[in-house]
């Protein structure tokens, strides 16, 4: 039977891992530039937040719709919603997006992707590998 060194696995493991998975930088969340203006919110920052999410602006503005009860427009780089909301609201809604549509339910790293298998949307963790359904915007 053959014996290994487990430092010189771990080193050969360490050294086949793809470059984005050793970087153990924290994953920051941007937080809502906003303010309100009459009986709207504006979100100056929504781009940044969206790319900083790596996902699709479109799917976060039908997310925060839903989640906010109001109308949402797009108007550059910023959003209208047509609700006056404080900034902590804001927040937490985008907090609870990136947990349920990007942090990874098992290892919590934020490298995640939307993809499909055998036919059912998933969000696939390309650090780990595991995956779980997409929920539907309800």
């Amino acid at each position: 039977m053959m014996e290994y060194d487990y430092g010189k696995l771990l080193d050969r493991a360490w050294a086949n891992l793809p470059e984005k998975l050793r970087d153990h930088s924290r994953f920051e969340l941007p937080k809502a530039d906003s303010f309100v203006e009459g009986n709207q919110t504006i979100l100056k920052n929504f781009n940044e937040i969206a790319d900083t999410l790596g996902r699709d602006p479109r799917h976060i503005q039908t997310y925060l719709s839903k989640e906010l009860a109001a109308l949402i427009v797009v108007e550059g780089k910023r959003i209208i919603i047509n609700r006056a909301l404080k900034r902590e609201m804001i927040n937490k809604r985008i907090e609870d997006y990136a947990r349920e549509y990007v942090i990874c339910h098992e290892c919590g790293r934020p490298d995640t992707k939307f993809t499909e298998l055998e036919g059912e949307r998933i969000i696939k963790c390309e650090a780990c590998g595991g995956w779980w359904p997409q929920r539907k915007i309800k």
